[in-house]
């Protein structure tokens, strides 16, 4: 429930300002272990379970109006016993359209995903996708290909209703969203005020006490985002706050340096994994004995798999935004 208090706030402040909001990963992917950019994942779970507990966000999502909602490419056996991914399966996307309600745009997860050409290659996986129920597709390489076999499927696979159905949904969404009215020049100031007290409410202790922090400080980072095809983002903002405030940063725990240790670990396509991995867990059993803090900007089930006593303060994830709300609760316990 409150997932879906939280998403439907979030489409409101969207759409009310010309950005149209698009729930996913329809009907849920929070269950999944494997990485549907690398595989087909399967979630076992019971249809009724799916529907009242995973599907309980998209319907809120749906009664704030959303403008779109995106299918994942998870298979769900307990609900469709073919196996097929729910970008596939008419009966996962018609419950989204008839129990539901949903009269917006469907579309696709990315199909540059394996998930997405785990049963068949991309262009027969799309006119599956649109015969089943989605509107639109989202990132196919090979474009011609697409456009060959969707053409060939029409009145065929894919009905000529159910074309004249998906361009309906397309235009429909083009005119709800194409011409909006000017509203100004934003106030950026006051809306990164508010950004940052939401951040400053988020950041929370899952493990131990909030300790008196003396300075100077040695701030290490384990960063278990790094490889795969995308760069992570800056990692200097809290240490840079810290600085500007006056704390001294030095390099090593000695002495009377305590160390604070920062542990990225964000979800990032094709990582593979849910986890933190073994060069990350191999850092933690060398630094976080003895530690003043670890931040945690990631998930906070990863607290269970950080070593050692030291408290864990839970940011959520490594943007700037985080960083800084974590930089000012560090500030404001140093002595």
């Amino acid at each position: 429930m409150r997932v879906g208090e939280h998403a439907a706030v979030w489409i409101r402040g969207l759409q009310e300002h010309g950005v149209q909001g698009c729930a996913k990963h329809y009907p849920g992917h929070g269950r999944t272990t494997q990485d549907s950019h690398q595989t087909l994942p399967r979630v076992g779970a019971p249809a009724a379970e799916l529907q009242q507990v995973d599907g309980t966000p998209f319907e809120y999502a749906i009664r704030a109006g959303v403008g779109s909602v995106m299918s994942a490419f998870v298979a769900y056996p307990g609900w469709d016993a073919t196996g097929r991914a729910a970008s596939f399966s008419p009966a996962i996307l018609g419950y989204l359209r008839d129990t539901l309600n949903f009269a917006g745009l469907v579309v696709t997860d990315a199909l540059i995903m394996a998930g997405a050409s785990a049963a068949q290659p991309v262009p027969a996986a799309t006119v599956t996708a649109v015969a089943a129920g989605c509107d639109a597709l989202l990132y196919p390489e090979d474009f011609a290909g697409v456009v060959a076999a969707l053409d060939r499927a029409v009145g065929g696979a894919i009905s000529a209703a159910r074309a004249d159905e998906a361009l309906g949904h397309y235009d429909e969404t083009l005119a709800a969203w194409g011409d909006l009215p000017d509203q100004g020049e934003p106030d950026l100031a006051a809306h990164g005020a508010f950004a940052d007290g939401l951040a400053d409410r988020a950041a929370h202790l899952v493990r131990g006490d909030a300790p008196i922090i003396r300075a100077p400080l040695a701030v290490s980072i384990v960063d278990d985002d790094v490889g795969g095809p995308y760069t992570v983002g800056p990692r200097d903002l809290f240490v840079q706050a810290l600085r500007q405030a006056g704390v001294t940063i030095g390099q090593r725990a000695t002495g009377n340096v305590k160390r604070i240790i920062l542990v990225y670990a964000e979800p990032r396509s094709w990582k593979g994994r849910a986890n933190l991995g073994a060069r990350s867990l191999a850092q933690l059993r060398r630094l976080a004995p003895g530690a003043e803090l670890v931040v945690l900007f990631a998930h906070p089930r990863l607290a269970a798999q950080i070593p050692g006593r030291a408290p864990i303060l839970c940011c959520w994830h490594g943007q700037p935004l985080m960083q800084r709300g974590a930089a000012r609760w560090v500030l404001a316990r140093v002595q």
